[in-house]
């Protein structure tokens, strides 16, 4: 039982001092735009401070968390032995450690198993929406509409001030929108005055990662309306 709780004291340490060092690189650092820094500090820097805190939780469960029992005595008054003292692990600091675990086993459950939101956080969704060669664009953004949906949840994509484009002789509407839950039934919803309202399942897994680039050109789900859509996805984490 002491080798158990010696080694979850220095688990525990090692990974306080790991986030730790890791926290204060990024601090020192300033603005991190691209993540680099973050990314450095957490994976190569970090185990850094992970080895001392380990160290320093094994050393503080040697010097807080075990206690002598007193020794006893065995036999007759006569001939009396001292049975010498054992250690045990201390009530309060084991009570502590086995919290702490629990406390930080349930974070882990919750954030990557059953949390419903992203592993990613909130991800960047772009989208390019490709028209017939020869189709007009509408005059104004507001008679587009671009929406996703996330299971039962749906947005309005954002157009910029930059929402449309060229590709050849094709017009393009571009549009952005943000994902944040896990679920595998993630659409997108394009119209326009005159044409019928179009619709694309995305190909992406329930918590995706990101896409190093747009993927290939798609038609609509059951359509033959000459439209095609591929799409961008980025994450700030």
């Amino acid at each position: 039982m002491r080798v158990v709780f010696g080694f979850l004291s220095g688990l525990l340490g090692l990974l306080a001092g790991w986030a730790a060092l890791a926290m204060a690189l990024v601090r020192l650092a300033g603005p991190d735009r691209d993540g680099g820094i973050a990314m450095g500090a957490v994976f190569n820097v970090g185990p850094l401070g992970g080895l001392v805190g380990f160290g320093l939780g094994v050393w503080l469960f040697v010097r807080k968390g075990l206690v002598r029992v007193p020794a006893t005595s065995v036999g007759t008054p006569a001939d009396a032995a001292i049975e010498p003292g054992r250690s045990r692990v201390s009530r309060p600091f084991g009570a502590a450690v086995l919290a702490l675990a629990a406390g930080l086993a349930w974070l882990g459950w919750y954030e990557f198993i059953r949390s419903p939101y992203l592993s990613h956080g909130f991800m960047t969704l772009d989208l390019q929406i490709m028209l017939p060669a020869g189709m007009p664009l509408p005059a104004d953004a507001k008679d587009v509409r671009l929406a996703v949906s996330e299971g039962s949840q749906q947005t309005d994509a954002m157009l910029g001030p930059a929402w449309h484009g060229h590709l050849g002789d094709r017009p393009v509407i571009l549009g952005r929108a943000t994902l944040s839950l896990k679920t595998r039934s993630r659409w997108v919803y394009f119209a326009v005055p005159g044409m019928p309202e179009q619709s694309w399942r995305l190909d992406l897994s329930s918590d995706p990662d990101p896409t190093p680039a747009y993927t290939a050109w798609r038609a609509p789900d059951g359509s033959g309306a000459g439209v095609e859509m591929n799409y961008r996805l980025g994450a700030d984490r």
